[in-house]
């Protein structure tokens, strides 16, 4: 539904916009009757008054949002680095909305924008949110939204993204290449989009190696306090993977923990690749081999598409799908003995 304003409600209600606005400030002027039904009318519709309204008629707040699930992920922190540096080159605050990955805070804090406190935002949606609707509002509210990572696919804006499917292929591939007959892949909230197309790249890739794909090759922990049981369940196992796939940096430590307490030794009984952008990487033992996002980049990309968008006279979404390639770091967590 589009933005309410004083004008709207105005007609709604067959008075003037000047009577709804002093009726809004509790003007003396308006009888308390006008009053009464002019906020009733406001609170039904979910109108937002707009806080800068004044000053926004020739000005901007020189701000943007940027709403993510976490800045502790190594990706998200480069991400928000990559922003900041094209922000301050345009004169821009940025200020960071963290919705811990909750959709009921994202949907908050997305309302909480709506009244104008930013020019545009920039996000990654929350693990659990698939509901959009919020999303939705705040667009029609005609604040500038660009997305990065985690994607909303039905929205015409601009997405920054990396080459999810192919990455995850190309590092299915590796661990096949490397000598892995029963690769294991685990990934969390397969509903989204950047960690559904890396399952369809894990997939393909066993398929076009002659694997013979079992249900059980794929494992959706979205749960923490599930994850080392869960591994430690199917590392013990006599059938047990002898490669690990992670399609997310959070799940990346697991393996390492779940190994050293089985006496699994890594990578000559189990390989493992991960996403992931953590600068320890080099520095497990042994290294872990990563597929590393251009972060830093996806975040002045989004930056500059935003900051783009916002200059143009005519406001409005624009649709555009920019991919960025991932990068295979191999190290020694995958690397077959000779």
């Amino acid at each position: 539904m589009a933005k309410i304003d004083i004008k709207g409600l105005a007609r709604e209600l067959n008075i003037s916009a000047s009577t709804v606005s002093r009726a809004l400030r509790d003007s003396h002027e308006i009888s308390k009757a006008t009053i009464d039904k002019v906020k009733a009318l406001a609170e039904k519709l979910n109108y937002q008054p707009h806080p800068y309204a004044g000053s926004l008629r020739k000005n901007k707040t020189k701000t943007i949002g940027i709403v993510v699930p976490e800045v502790s992920n190594n990706f998200f922190a480069k991400v928000f680095s990559g922003i900041e540096v094209v922000a301050q080159e345009n004169n821009y605050h940025a200020l960071i909305y963290l919705t811990h990955d909750d959709y009921d805070k994202e949907k908050s804090i997305l309302h909480h924008l709506q009244s104008g406190r930013v020019d545009g935002v920039i996000m990654s949606i929350a693990s659990n949110t698939k509901d959009h609707s919020h999303i939705e509002e705040l667009i029609q509210a005609g604040i500038q939204v660009i997305f990065f990572d985690r994607i909303g696919e039905s929205f015409s804006t601009t997405k920054i993204t990396t080459d999810d499917y192919n990455s995850a292929y190309k590092a299915t591939v590796h661990l096949i290449e490397q000598g892995c007959k029963k690769p294991l892949h685990i990934t969390r909230f397969l509903h989204q989009t950047n960690t559904k197309y890396r399952k369809k790249g894990f997939i393909q890739a066993c398929k076009d190696y002659h694997l013979p794909i079992e249900d059980n090759w794929v494992i959706e922990l979205n749960d923490d306090a599930v994850v080392e049981p869960t591994l430690t369940n199917i590392l013990k196992n006599e059938y047990r993977p002898d490669g690990i796939f992670s399609s997310v940096e959070t799940l990346s430590l697991y393996p390492y923990k779940v190994c050293k307490e089985l006496g699994i030794t890594m990578p000559d009984q189990l390989k493992f690749v991960s996403f992931s952008n953590m600068d320890a990487a080099s520095f497990l033992v042994p290294a872990l081999t990563t597929v590393t996002q251009p972060a830093f980049e996806i975040g002045k990309a989004a930056a500059m598409v935003l900051f783009q968008q916002l200059e143009k006279k005519k406001r409005g979404m624009q649709p555009l799908d920019n991919v960025f390639p991932s990068t295979l770091i191999v190290r020694e967590s995958s690397i077959k003995n000779k």
